[in-house]
């Protein structure tokens, strides 16, 4: 076939995370018949082309441009990862990341480019020159929600409930997807007007409470961001001392804002086990791993220790997610990962004409014939998702 580019069959390849070995297997191939493709020496068929776009999650039409669009490898995108831990990410997040970048252009169109909150929360916190604990008294201020609220909510679903709307209301949109990488448990990108922050909806709801805030302490410094887990806890030390500083910021801001200091020193000499770190856990409704962290960052174990309480529960939720029964309620999961902010938002320009029904379908990224579902979803609970 003619016109195919081979400089875009590289980019493609490299940008979705795939080696060449990855796509020689897809294909059923030697690894020297996909490097002539991308030498030139030889060319796919339109039907092989086809079958490359998708796996590479790109449209077919580009593998004619003349040359490759703008798009910065993942290294560039997220500062406080180091090069070497930004090869780590596999493909399937590396999708993830540009279907949120296709998420912010669709919050700028359906909200004719103005934030829709009264106020916004990147614009009346700042962080320079302040220490965590004044960051956190900050942001539980302007949100209202005080830390007496806060143990109300009993499940750990019903606490990140809480937290997204509350984020929500104040500019900050916030998204979920299975990451299929376990390495990452979220991220964030950065804008003036539409910053939106990704939670891996594959861990505990619990855990996910803690990547919430994380990733608002980088969205607070104004850059994108992307969380590792603990297993990976040493890739800070990689960083440069100003990068390392943001990192350290963005974890203790997370322990320090979802179980202040104040309030956890009643439990500092308690005896650890499972019990009590489950039953502390439960008073903030927040996971066991920030329970542990702060008996940590008080000198009450060691990191070793630590890090293997961690690697063992990880490890046993992983056990409990594959004993768990396949399948479930597509229609719900993207209720879960859409929000019910972007989803009411992208229906009131539809009731009200400004977009059609094939545009409201892209919107929510699924087939117009599951509008009518996707609608009733939005009516659940009073009116709210």
């Amino acid at each position: 076939m003619q016109g195919i580019n081979p400089k875009i069959l590289i980019w493609a390849r490299e940008q979705s995370g795939f080696s060449l070995d990855d796509i020689a297997k897809y294909f059923r191939k030697e690894p020297q018949f996909i490097q002539d493709w991308e030498d030139g020496a030889s060319s796919p068929s339109f039907p092989q082309l086809e079958k490359l776009a998708n796996k590479y999650k790109r449209p077919t039409a580009l593998f004619f441009f003349p040359k490759a669009p703008q798009e910065n490898p993942i290294s560039q995108s997220f500062r406080t990862l180091p090069e070497q831990e930004a090869s780590y990410i596999q493909p399937s997040l590396r999708y993830i990341i540009r279907k949120a970048k296709v998420m912010q252009m669709n919050l700028f169109e359906l909200n004719n480019g103005v934030n829709p909150a009264k106020k916004i929360l990147l614009h009346s916190i700042d962080v320079s020159n302040k220490s965590i604990d004044d960051v956190a008294n900050e942001l539980r201020l302007l949100i209202g929600i005080n830390l007496e609220k806060q143990k109300t909510y009993k499940r750990p679903e019903v606490a990140f409930k809480a937290w997204r709307n509350a984020l929500e209301k104040y500019g900050i949109f916030v998204f979920k997807d299975a990451f299929k990488d376990e390495g990452f448990s979220g991220f964030c990108l950065y804008d003036n007007i539409f910053p939106i922050i990704y939670i891996n909806n594959s861990l505990p709801p619990s855990r996910q409470v803690f990547t919430l805030f994380h990733e608002l302490a980088h969205l607070l410094f104004g850059i994108d961001g992307i969380e590792m887990l603990s297993s990976n806890q040493d890739y800070p030390n990689k960083l440069s001392e100003t990068d390392k500083r943001i990192e350290v910021f963005c974890n203790a801001f997370s322990g320090k804002f979802l179980v202040p200091d104040e309030a956890f020193k009643h439990y500092l000499n308690s005896q650890i086990n499972d019990t009590t770190l489950a039953n502390i856990a439960n008073k903030f409704a927040v996971s066991r791993e920030v329970i542990l962290r702060k008996f940590l960052d008080n000198q009450k174990i060691t990191a070793n220790f630590y890090a293997q309480q961690v690697k063992e529960w990880k490890n046993s939720f992983n056990e409990q997610k594959n004993n768990k029964k396949l399948g479930g309620n597509s229609d719900y999961t993207k209720r879960v990962y859409l929000g019910e902010t972007y989803m009411e938002t992208a229906f009131s320009q539809y009731y009200n004409n400004n977009i059609s029904t094939q545009q409201l379908a892209d919107y929510l990224d699924i087939k117009p014939w599951r509008i009518p579902k996707m609608e009733s979803l939005i009516f659940e609970e009073g009116g709210r998702l």
